[in-house]
């Protein structure tokens, strides 16, 4: 299966730096997620790519990260974006601990088990997302009165701003998800068809 419509670099092709840091995706996963493959097509936008999601995505602190997978996994669904859903979906599984969530919140999570917090993050990030002209104080407001600080406000546009880019990538080259990802928080790692 092509996983981009533009040419995609094999890992010993790839600068040093960035062959080291796929393989050590791939040692920690077991596999490497097809982006960063896709990516490589561009050296320095994959570097620049990693380095703000690792400042968005993984940063300690703030939002927490399963919270912030929630916000990709909604984002991404209102564009249907199926890579960032089908990997994105996955890693929300396994950092919730719910081997559910990740479908609740791609269909249509105004009707998904989550608290009313998250709610009121998912409300605040699809709106950014579809309709960005009309965020306005009031929005914040709601925000605030759900218990975010203005850092987690923060952490709510950045995660949404990354996805816009990354969603855009995606369509744009064909990216597939891997096949790992469908299993990925719903099988234990390393059972028979993972």
């Amino acid at each position: 299966m092509e996983i981009s419509r533009f040419p995609v670099p094999s890992v010993e092709d790839m600068p040093a730096d960035l062959a080291e840091r796929i393989q050590q995706i791939a040692d920690k996963t077991g596999f490497v997620p097809n982006v960063f493959l896709a990516l490589a097509h561009r050296p320095a936008e994959l570097r620049a790519f990693m380095a703000y999601y690792d400042a968005v995505m993984e940063r300690e602190g703030g939002l927490a990260k399963a919270d912030r997978e929630m916000v990709v996994v909604a984002t991404s669904a209102l564009v249907s974006c199926n890579y960032c859903v089908v990997a994105h979906g996955a890693i929300l599984r396994v950092r919730a601990r719910d081997t559910r969530i990740s479908d609740f919140v791609a269909l249509n999570y105004r009707q998904a088990p989550i608290t009313a917090r998250q709610r009121a993050m998912l409300d605040y990030a699809v709106k950014l997302s579809a309709t960005p002209d009309r965020v306005d104080e009031d929005d914040l407001a709601a925000l605030r009165a759900s218990g975010f600080d203005d850092e987690e406000i923060w952490d709510i546009a950045a995660v949404v701003a990354l996805f816009a880019l990354s969603n855009r990538m995606a369509h744009a080259i064909a990216l597939k998800p891997n096949e790992e990802f469908h299993l990925m928080g719903r099988v234990p790692r390393g059972s028979a068809g993972s």
